[in-house]
């Protein structure tokens, strides 16, 4: 390992690029992170993913891999010896992608919405937004992870929405812990994690970038 190459370009704020380094530091593979700027954006991101021209890209080796989940499940068959994130069992494999798939398409998607909503609009996306975090309450359940004890791919895929959680919650004018208990029991289960608490940024700091963002588009 120690004669590969691995960089992965990033955005510190992404949740998408959260979830790359929540993995490779599971597994505890060493990387050298390249922080990008998506609006002046480099020779070396427009090369690497010319397609669709955004974080996050796993280079290694000198090859390119794209889109969060896709470069999640490639570093799990690449590094299988430690920390395995998919299940074995084919059934559960399928069943962890969809629910990653359902992330990916309800609550990241539905959190931007959320964020750059106004009006009935954002009441409804916070409707939204709530409905399917309890979907993924009821999945989770009584358990300890989305992987029963296992820490696995689908915490992998949500884990990031959680730097999230105090944007999300002023511009919803709602409360996680109020309406997902078990979600937010399963976040704090999460960030005793070192792979979590090392990998996501601070709140704090995710708030202020969230405000500076939406002045600099001209929403309130």
């Amino acid at each position: 390992m120690a004669s590969e190459e691995i960089v992965l370009l990033d955005v510190w704020a992404s949740p998408y690029a959260m979830r790359v380094r929540v993995a490779l530091v599971e597994k505890g593979v060493k990387y050298v992170c390249q922080p990008q700027n998506l609006v002046d954006k480099s020779s070396l991101l427009l090369e690497m993913n010319p397609i669709h021209k955004k974080v996050p890209v796993l280079i290694h080796n000198g090859k390119p891999i794209c889109e969060s989940l896709v470069i999640v499940e490639y570093i799990d068959e690449v590094w299988p010896e430690s920390s395995p994130l998919l299940p074995i069992d084919p059934y559960q494999r399928s069943q962890a992608r969809f629910w990653g798939d359902f992330i990916d398409k309800k609550i990241f998607v539905g959190a931007k919405e959320l964020r750059m909503a106004e009006g009935q609009e954002k009441e409804n996306k916070a409707k939204d937004f709530l409905e399917n975090l309890k979907i993924l309450e009821g999945v989770i359940g009584n358990e300890k992870f989305f992987g029963g004890d296992t820490f696995g791919y689908v915490d992998v895929a949500l884990v990031p929405i959680t730097s999230w959680y105090d944007v999300l919650e002023t511009c919803g004018n709602f409360s996680i812990e109020v309406n997902c208990p078990k979600i937010m029991a399963w976040t704090r289960r999460c960030k005793e994690r070192h792979s979590v608490s090392s990998s996501l940024p601070d709140p704090n700091k995710v708030y202020s970038f969230a405000l500076e963002t939406k002045k600099a588009i001209g929403l309130k």
